[in-house]
């Protein structure tokens, strides 16, 4: 019989690539994790790994195990929401993450909404960048989370995640009246590696130029208060916009940012995670969308 628990760890290393990588993500040594894989290849009596030096590598068996895998490991998250289903209502503990603005504007109602429906929840809220969500629910280090795509920017998710839609809101941009106006400014952007940092260098490489970037903030606050003080252009979603500070002009660009619910595939009929998504919905229609 398979292991659950060393499937999941065979579908991390396909996903994040080494064992060091793993160990760090589910807090084990790696050492405990090379055992339960070596356990795993015992299990299913073929060779699933390649070893090289300090390099693995899935064999053929290894890739095909990880796509049955995700389907075991998403037949049993729905099993879960089912027991769940079955005692009741939801309560216990439920971890969300969010992006900062939907931390800001978006949780506080739906939390009061959600802890007065249902006061058994106890809701733990993690500010998180959307494109490190899909490894945190994976690791069920987060039950639910707000993500956020932009055009040129899909949602960073994988066949293991399921989102559902919640609202989209208009993209400006500070001080010029078109992105190809902008092309000798210097720039404020998010950190590398985040979507919005992704997408200020596509939107700017689709207007034909490579921006120059001199701030890297994460902080729409804070991004706007450098544009005041004239640091710099920058792309700026609606919701963070409805109050810029004096002297700051947005122009409205043709470009949107989508916010989407995440969770494990499977697990969307959990009656909490139900519960979030439909606080999260009522919500947002008190918005200023």
């Amino acid at each position: 019989m398979l292991d659950p628990r060393k499937l999941h760890l065979l579908r991390e290393l396909a996903r994040r690539g080494t064992i060091a990588a793993v160990a760090e993500a589910v807090t084990f040594t790696p050492s405990a994790v090379s055992q339960q894989l070596s356990a795993l290849e015992r299990e299913a009596g073929v060779p699933l790994l390649e070893r090289t030096g300090r390099t693995v590598t899935l064999t053929p068996a290894g890739h095909l195990l990880v796509e049955h895998a995700q389907a075991v490991l998403e037949q049993l998250e729905r099993a879960s929401a089912a027991l769940a289903a079955a005692r009741g209502g939801p309560s216990g503990p439920l971890r969300i993450g969010a992006f900062p603005t939907a931390a800001r504007v978006l949780l506080p109602p739906a939390l009061a909404g959600l802890t007065g429906a249902h006061p058994g929840l106890e809701p733990m809220v993690a500010e998180i960048d959307p494109a490190d969500v899909s490894a945190a629910l994976r690791a069920g280090e987060l039950d639910v989370a707000l993500v956020h795509e932009y055009d040129f920017v899909p949602p960073v998710t994988d066949a293991s995640i399921e989102t559902e839609p919640l609202f989209s809101e208009p993209m400006y941009l500070t001080d010029r009246p078109s992105v190809a106006a902008a092309r000798t400014d210097a720039w404020i952007t998010g950190k590398p590696g985040t979507l919005c940092h992704t997408m200020a260098i596509r939107a700017c490489q689709a207007a034909g130029f490579e921006p120059v970037v001199r701030h890297h903030v994460d902080d729409f606050d804070t991004v706007l208060a450098l544009a005041a003080a004239g640091q710099g252009v920058a792309f700026v979603p609606h919701l963070a916009a409805t109050a810029p500070p004096p002297g700051v002009r947005l122009t409205r660009l043709p470009l949107s940012r989508r916010t989407l619910a995440a969770f494990r595939k499977g697990n969307g009929g959990h009656p909490a995670i139900v519960a979030a998504v439909t606080a999260f919905r009522s919500a947002v229609t008190h918005l200023p969308l």
